[in-house]
């Protein structure tokens, strides 16, 4: 405003505008007066103005409704002239802003009225114009009143006022905005506070509004009343209105002023409730109308799109989606969708072009796209609109190949494919010829079944690269549709727009998305961080990289990763739809490079931001594009099996992905072979072939870092495009091209010749690249790599042809390139190429060799920082996999690997140190079944570094060197080689003795070194036999290196190992410090033994027919288990030998008791071993370790130790306790022993085991094997072992002199595990081949050696016993208890559980043959059970009253046992038995019945009565007949023996009747009654007479009856029962025997009766007169009348005998019938009567 303020122009302002005053004067002087006046008048103000004013235009202003009036009055005149003149003074003034607000609404009523009068329209316009832009005075309905004006003068006639005055609508609509802007400006400093805006807000809400925002709120609200047809509230007057061009001005007032709606809530609230409604309303007709659809079907007509209204309403929508996005969310959404409908193929196509480039409009926008991912696609329930618009996209240009629009379709008559190769066709006017420039060229163009589309103005300038080519010349035909304001009717569509447009829409989607997040992850990363690959969904490895990277991220950046996922993930797929289908058909190389970038570009996204799957699936589309039309490749076709099967709903319709086609016209540039296992015919690389492998090699050198797992897809593509190419690997690992092997020769054209080279070159950069690699992506390549040579590791099995091996090519390429960092890579590489050496396919494994040694070598010599020297690790680790190939058994594999270890030597041997236990390993690893010549060859390389090495390799090493060397003992190959390295380890023992102080001194140092290193690390020193001294660890590795060799297979390497091992332990043991002992005890003798005994157990019972060539093996070694037999007593004895002769260092040790636990049971196993051998030796060993035989003087030892007799020494001579210890005699004395050990050491006298806890493990010991060997077989075969009478003699031998010391603390528990072991001991049977050995005549009554030491041990308790406390005492019953055991033994031999045995029976009938045929044979256990039982009869006579005998009831257990023999009778095994037991059983009776008298109150005796009684029963009347061979004396003989029992119970239990139980005595009645008569059958045989009859037996029986019927001094009632019990019995026995007579008698007729019948009589006929006689003499006091009536109840039986014919019958009746006469009374009434 400087210029119109100056005073220059202010003078001149005045000047005009008196010249203007005077000018209208003039014009009005004639016709119009009154503007004369006035005019004339305005110049005098106008002067006066001037005069007083300093500031002339603020008083002009001030005055401006007079100044102006003049001009107002001249307008008025409607005169063309004068009002031209006013209207220019009036624009004078105004441009001068000296108009005032109400001058401004004077003039703008004076513009109406001329513009109704249709006078001066253009200076009208250009008035109101000039009014509007100069200054802001025209407010309100003044401002409303002039746009009115502008309005109704664009609906005007003229065409020149119409476009005038709509060119002066937009701008004053832009200056009403324009004045807010200021405004707000103006006011930005003063906060006003928002008033919130109603929901149902009109036009009267603006209130809170600034006059100029009121103003333009007003005015919007007014334009979109008129697009919508409604009357306006404010531009009141408006006559006519025009949709298009109401939408043009909201167009652009929208897009011009988008912060006047942003800012102002009025403003927002008119776009939701007025702009959106609106445009969703005007889009119905394109949202409802279907090309081609039949409009007759539908009840009302469907109202046809509209473009011009279409299109504006487009480019509203995209100015809406533009600038108010933030605002307009929701309404956008449907915006969006709408515009992703109007791609639908049911649309017109100007509809679907106008739609496409409003789409291109948004994809040029990264960062709206990204809104739209935040605000729909990352909601729960949302539409994912910006998936949908990718995936509309794709679908769109599917459509155009797919159903291609009509008229459109145009293929070239000539055209043979747009090649970009020169092949231009013929320059025919066609479609396809474009001219430009002046010369003809090939439109670019894209080709799909058929179709072909052409790319439109894609003519790339060299400037145009960094946008992929095409997006420079966009502006060519940008929106094309979408600029056409002009036309009423929809333009043609030129061929291949459409698509041209939504390429570009392709492209640039891409472009801008990963500029865009590129752009941002380059900012959020400050520190570089390497995306961890994963295998997992997206989603998932999304998730995990947010974890990862929380720790460093701020939640802004996790967030911002989470839309860059989110967007990715929603386009990927649409994006990889269309660019495949457009890389397919496209036959233009600048297309096709461009396609290929934008893969590129999208695979490296996904990369960076870990997204897996979708890398994947853009690599593979390279992939595919790189190799032939339907190469069957696996990787690919599994990779992508869920992609390329997968289809995608797009709006409806099923797109899929489209697979490459080979219609597609490119030029062949080679032809080769497929990489397959069976390659059938030869396949053709085109140019767009290597135009993608050339992307491919391109992405996998740039973006190596974030492919990940995707190597494995490019790396096998380029295999097998190198394998059709026919690239061979050279030295190093390089490709070189080479002849094909087999089937025709590559065909390569001169075109890809010259690109071998450079394609070579390539990829050898792409592998030494990988040095720049992260460590984890470094991983992926060599995964990938070691991926693909399995896959051409299985191709190669089973045939020989020629190997792809491109993969270990690289793989060896790869590690020499990295070889400053080798040991991240070193174990999968090397682990890889291992497995390749291992392949049956020679070619392969020889490479893999060649690559494993080469890399080997290489790493050795590399200068390595720290040297190898100081990084003993790292020297290790290369070492290791040399190490590793001994596993391969191929034997050019293994002569590369000598070969390589030969070399190393060579070069590096001095330098070796740390490696040595390596080059050691690889000699060790020799197997057996590898040939002898090979381990001849490591076994001489052993001898070698014995013989030259073991000074100058560290002492360390000298441990492996026995390891190395015990090796080769156990290869079972060549038992020379095994025997030799036993010999070995002795050389390498005294190489250690020879130089012991030098090597303990480097040990010792070494050992500090590393204990200060674990110090350091905290943790404990990890070597084997710690903390033994270092020195001692070598000694030990040694010992134990043998102990393994002590359980070779090979019987003489065990013994050759057994006595090494013994010896060295002998001849340097004395080295060892004395802690070290422990060691030797537990982890070499103990674990040896552990192992021997398991092996012995577990060893084949087959015979071995030979030893091998014509060497005859022994009997006695026959079976394996047999030679470890052998094995088992060597050690054995030779550990009991130690823990004898080292006693003195052993005994100090710690845990001295644990360890003689441990060698107890050992012992304990080997004495229950199956093995008779092994089982004596153990006891041998066992008896040599509790000092009960003396150690042999050193002097007197034998090499080998001596072989087990079979015969044991007795250890028990006497049983008294000072005999026992001293069975055998001491050689030599503790002193002389102690001193031939170690003289240094002072004697400590060990002679006897004095600690009581040694004795009781050996108690244990001694029982547990007791009780397994005596312990029965559950099943029984052939096969059963059973124990051997020496060995369970020398078991049972053993237990006096245990006995001796532990019993102060034997309990009876103890004593009954003795029983059960000596019970069980007595009870095996004998081998029938050995029982004539053991048992030299079945006549003789003798013990076995056995027996003997069963009687000894129990005899030495009993007498232990006797002089023991009285708590020892309550053993006696137990021992009873054993002795009766065995007493029963003499009529049931044991049975040794299922055991079949031949038993002895009565030696006197029944001899049992020599090698019966029954495989065991019992004992004869007669003299063994009667032995038994005198001791019994023995124990009892001492010990009759002691307590525990009376209180355990033993007379009542030994009644029992004897009731067996003498129930048994003549049945017994053996005569003497039941005679003895009678014997027994009388003297036990005579001492035991007084006791038993003595406690009868008590009631201890009352079970043992019932069993006496039964005893005398079964004796008495047993149910066993004598043998016919009997003779009457020995007949009358035994009948004493009856007799003598008799006897018994008259003198020693009837008398004593009243402390006896009223039952016994009953039972006792019976008996004898049953044996006064005699009772034997009325038989007629003469047999049966003679001796049978046992008359003195029955005599006795019935006196003692008698006897006790007629007591006469009854004491007690007792006794007097008694009385009348025995002649109740008499009478009643007398009445049976008498009537069973008289019915004999009558029934025998004239023959005469048994004789002893007729005695029987004769003795009851006899006893009934006795009877009387004795009844007559009694006390009648004493008879009581029962007894009356029982004897005259006879009387009448007695008169019925008369008629026996028997003489001697008759006397006797006579006898008997005699006394009845005193009986014989008158009656009493008679004698009266007399």
């Amino acid at each position: 405003m400087s210029g119109t303020s100056s005073p220059e122009a202010v003078k001149k302002l005045l000047e005009n505008m008196q010249g203007d005053l005077r000018g209208l004067s003039l014009e009005c002087r004639k016709k119009f007066p009154p503007v004369k006046e006035a005019a004339e008048s305005g110049i005098i103000k106008v002067k006066t103005i001037a005069a007083r004013n300093t500031d002339i235009l603020a008083a002009l202003k001030e005055n401006s409704s007079e100044v102006v009036q003049p001009f107002l009055m001249g307008c008025g005149t409607k005169e063309p002239k004068i009002t031209q003149l006013c209207l220019a003074a009036i624009q004078r003034l105004m441009s001068h802003e000296v108009v005032s607000e109400a001058a401004a609404g004077n003039i703008i009523n004076m513009l109406w009225q001329l513009m109704e009068n249709s006078l001066e329209e253009l200076k009208l316009l250009q008035t109101v114009l000039v009014l509007l832009t100069t200054n802001t005075v025209v407010h309100d309905e003044a401002l409303s009143k002039a746009i009115v004006l502008c309005f109704r003068l664009h609906f005007t006639k003229d065409n020149i006022t119409n476009n005038t005055a709509a060119a002066t609508v937009r701008q004053v609509v832009t200056v009403v905005f324009e004045r807010v802007v200021a405004e707000d400006e103006r006011y930005k400093d003063t906060v006003d506070q928002p008033v919130a805006v109603q929901g149902n807000s009109n036009r009267r809400s603006v209130s809170t509004l600034k006059p100029c925002a009121k103003d333009a709120y007003m005015l919007f609200q007014d334009l979109c009343q008129l697009v919508n047809a409604d009357a306006p509230y404010w531009l009141v007057g408006m006559t006519e209105m025009t949709r298009t061009f109401g939408l043009e001005l909201l167009e652009s007032v929208l897009n011009d002023f988008p912060q006047v709606f942003l800012q102002h809530q009025e403003f927002s609230f008119l776009l939701k409730e007025r702009v959106c409604p609106l445009v969703i309303k005007l889009f119905s007709p394109n949202i409802k109308f279907r090309q081609g659809s039949s409009t007759s079907s539908s009840p009302a007509p469907v109202e046809k799109p509209y473009f011009p209204i279409c299109m504006r309403l487009l480019r509203v929508v995209s100015v809406l989606i533009k600038q108010f996005y933030s605002l307009l969310v929701t309404e956008c959404e449907i915006f969006l969708s709408l515009l992703v409908k109007f791609l639908d193929a049911d649309k017109p196509q100007w509809l679907r072009a106008v739609a496409v480039e409003s789409i291109h409009r948004l994809c040029v926008q990264p960062q709206l796209l990204r809104s739209f991912c935040q605000s729909y696609d990352m909601k729960q329930h949302s539409t994912k609109v910006f998936r949908d618009i990718v995936n509309a996209l794709g679908s769109f240009i599917q459509s155009l190949f797919l159903v291609p629009s009509t008229g459109n379709t145009s293929v070239m008559p000539n055209q043979t494919g747009g090649n970009a190769s020169g092949n231009t066709g013929s320059a025919q006017t066609n479609p396809g010829v474009l001219g430009m420039g002046g010369g003809a060229t090939v439109l670019p163009a894209f080709e799909y079944r058929g179709t072909w589309i052409p790319i439109l103005n894609v003519t790339v300038q060299g400037s145009a690269k960094a946008t992929y080519g095409t997006i420079a010349c966009l502006s060519c035909f940008h929106f094309f549709s979408l600029e056409m304001l002009d036309k009423v009717e929809p333009p043609t569509i030129p061929e291949g727009y459409a698509m041209s447009v939504a390429f570009h829409c392709l492209l640039d989607l891409v472009r801008g998305i990963t500029t865009m997040i590129e752009g941002e992850l380059g900012e959020a990363e400050t520190v570089s961080q390497s995306t961890t690959e994963t295998t997992s969904l997206p989603a998932q490895s999304s998730e995990q990289q947010d974890l990862q990277s929380v720790s460093d991220q701020t939640e802004k950046e996790l967030v911002s990763r989470a839309v860059w996922e989110e967007m990715v993930n929603a386009c990927w797929c649409g994006l990889l739809a269309a660019l495949s289908l457009l890389l397919d058909a496209s036959t233009d190389e600048a297309a096709t490079e461009n396609i290929l970038k934008a893969e590129l570009t999208m695979a490296a996204l996904c990369g960076r931001l870990g997204l897996v799957t979708s890398r994947d699936a853009f690599i593979t589309a390279i992939c595919k594009g790189s190799l032939p039309p339907h190469y069957a490749l696996t990787v690919l076709n599994n990779t992508t099996a869920a992609l390329s099967s997968k289809s995608y709903s797009i709006q409806g319709q099923n797109v899929q992905m489209i697979s490459p086609s080979s219609e597609s016209h490119q030029q062949v540039v080679a032809v080769g072979q497929p990489l397959a296992l069976q390659p059938q015919g030869t396949v053709m690389l085109t140019s767009k072939n290597i135009q993608c492998m050339r992307t491919l090699l391109n992405l996998a050198h740039c973006h190596g870092a974030v492919l990940g797992t995707s190597w494995q897809l490019v790396l096998a593509t380029l295999q097998h495009l190198v394998w059709i190419l026919g690239l061979k690997p050279g030295v190093g690992g390089a490709l070189k091209p080479g002849r094909a092997v087999e089937g025709p020769s590559t065909v390569l054209t001169t075109a890809v010749m010259t690109d071998l080279p450079v394609i070579s070159n390539i990829l050898s950069r792409l592998f030494e690249s990988s040095q720049y690699l992260d460590d984890v992506s470094l991983h992926h390549l060599i995964n990938a790599l070691c991926s693909l040579s399995l896959e051409a590791m299985d191709m190669a099995y089973g045939n020989n042809k020629e190997p792809s091996l491109f993969a270990v090519a690289k793989l060896l390429e790869t590690g020499l390139v990295n070889m400053h960092r080798i040991e991240i890579l070193w174990r999968p590489l090397t682990g890889h190429l291992l497995e390749v050496c291992q392949h049956p396919n020679s070619r392969m494994r020889e490479w893999g060799a060649e690559a494993l040694t080469s890399l080997i070598k290489a790493g050795l010599t590399f200068s390595h920082d720290p040297p190898l020297s100081q990084n003993q690790r790292l020297q290790l680790l290369l070492l290791n996999p040399l190490k590793e190939l001994s596993n391969i058994s191929h034997p050019d594999i293994r002569i590369k690997q000598l070969e390589c270890v030969l070399q190393i030597l060579q070069s590096q041997g001095d330098s070796l140190g740390p490696g040595w236990p390596l080059v050691l390993g690889v000699m060790g690893a020799i197997r057996s079944d590898q040939g002898e010549s090979l381990i001849r060859t490591a076994f001489q390389c052993l001898q070698l570094v014995v013989t030259d090495f073991l000074p100058t390799m560290p002492c360390t090493c000298l441990q492996i060197v026995v390891e190395v060397a015990g090796s080769f003992g156990l290869h079972n190959q060549e038992l020379n080689i095994s025997l030799t390295s036993i010999g070995l380890l002795w050389n390498i023992s005294d190489y250690f003795f020879q130089r012991g102080e030098i090597i303990e001194k480097e040990l010792n140092k070494e050992e500090a070194v590393l204990q200060k290193q674990a110090e350091e690390k905290g943790v404990m020193l990890n070597r084997p036999f710690h903390p033994a001294p270092p020195f001692d660890c070598l000694w030990l590795c040694l010992y134990a290196k043998l102990g393994e060799l002590c359980v070779d297979p090979r019987p003489a390497v065990r013994k050759s190992a057994g006595q090494t091992l013994f010896s060295t332990i002998g001849a340097h043991g004395t080295l060892l410090q004395h802690s070290t002992w422990h060691t030797v005890i537990w982890k070499v003798l103990f674990h040896l033994l552990d192992r021997v005994r398991e092996s012995s157990t577990t060893a084949d019972k087959e015979k071995i027919e030979s030893g091998g060539g014509n060497i005859l093996i022994h009997h006695s070694r026959d079976t394996a288990e047999k030679q470890w037999a052998e094995t088992w007593v060597l050690t054995l004895a030779g550990v009991a030998r130690i823990f004898n002769t080292r006693r003195y260092l052993l005994q100090p040790l710690g845990d001295f008791s644990q360890a003689w636990d441990v060698l107890l049971d050992h012992i304990q196993s080997a004495a229950l071993s199956k093995n008779n051998e092994v089982s004596l030796a153990a006891l041998k060993s066992f008896q040599e370790i509790l000092q009960i035989v003396s150690p042999v003087r050193d002097s007197e030892k034998p090499d080998t130790p001596p072989a087990i007799n079979v015969s044991v020494p007795v250890v028990v001579g006497t049983t008294t306790a000072t005999s026992l210890g001293r069975s055998f005699m001491r050689t030599d004395s503790i002193g002389e022993r102690i001193g031939r050990y170690n003289g240094s050491e002072p004697p400590v006298i060990t002679d006897e085991i004095e600690d009581l806890n040694l004795w009781w493990a050996a108690w244990n010991s001694w029982y547990r094997i007791g009780s397994e060997s005596t312990r029965p077989p559950i099943t029984c075969d052939k096969l059963t072992f059973i124990p051997s009478q020496p060995f369970l003699t020398a078991l049972i031998q053993i237990f006096p002199a245990l006995y001796q010391h532990i019993k102060t603390g034997f309990s009876m528990d103890d004593l009954q595990k003795l029983g059960v072991i000596l019970h069980g001991a007595v009870s095996v049977p004998i081998s029938s081949d050995a029982s004539p050995f053991i048992l030299p005549s079945y006549t003789e009554a003798v013990l076995t050696s056995l027996q003997e030491a069963v009687l000894t041990a129990l005899d030495v308790l009993q007498k232990a016993i006797c002089v023991g406390s009285e708590s020892m005492q309550i053993m006696y019953p137990a021992i009873f208890d054993q002795l009766l055991a065995f007493v029963e033994f003499s009529c049931k031999p044991p049975q040794y559980g299922q055991l079949e045995t031949k038993h002895i029976a009565n030696a006197k009938y029944n001899q049992i043959q020599l090698f019966a045929p029954a495989e065991w044979v019992a004992l004869n256990y007669v003299p063994f059970a009667e032995r038994s039982l005198e001791v019994v009869v023995d124990l009892y006579q001492k010990t009759a009253c002691h307590k525990a005998v009376v209180t355990e009831k033993v007379l009542q257990n030994i009644i029992k046992t004897l009731r067996i023999p003498l129930s048994l009778k003549y049945s017994c095994p053996s005569e003497s038995t039941w005679k003895l037991a009678v014997s027994s059983l009388l003297k036990v009776l005579s001492i035991g019945l007084p006791v038993a008298r003595q406690h009868a109150s008590s009631g201890k005796f009352d079970s043992m009565w019932p069993e006496l009684a039964n005893t005398f029963e079964d004796f008495l009347f047993t149910k066993s007949t004598p043998p016919d061979n009997l003779s009457i004396q020995e007949f009358q003989k035994n009948e004493s023996i009856d007799v003598e029992v008799v006897q018994l119970i008259s003198t020693e239990i009837l008398p004593y009747a009243n402390f006896i139980p009223k039952e016994f005595v009953g039972q006792i009645m019976t008996m004898l009654n049953k044996g006064s008569i005699h009772s034997q059958s009325s038989s007629f045989t003469e047999a049966e007479i003679d001796i049978r009859m046992r008359e003195e037996f029955s005599k006795v029986c019935f006196e003692t009856l008698l006897q006790f019927s007629f007591s006469n001094k009854v004491t007690t009632p007792q006794e007097g029962y008694i009385s009348r019990m025995a002649l109740s019995v008499l009478l009643k026995r007398s009445q049976d025997v008498l009537h069973r007579y008289i019915e004999d008698e009558r029934l025998s007729g004239k023959c005469p009766l048994p004789r002893q019948q007729v005695t029987e009589i004769i003795f009851v006929l006899k006893a009934v007169s006795t009877l009387i006689d004795s009844l007559k003499k009694t006390q009648p006091e004493n008879v009581d009348a029962n007894t009356w009536a029982q004897v005259i109840a006879l009387y009448p039986t007695l008169v019925e005998c008369i008629t026996c014919s028997s003489s001697e019958v008759c006397s006797a009746l006579k006898e008997a019938l005699v006394p009845f006469k005193d009986f014989m009374h008158p009656p009493a009434s008679k004698v009266k009567f007399l």
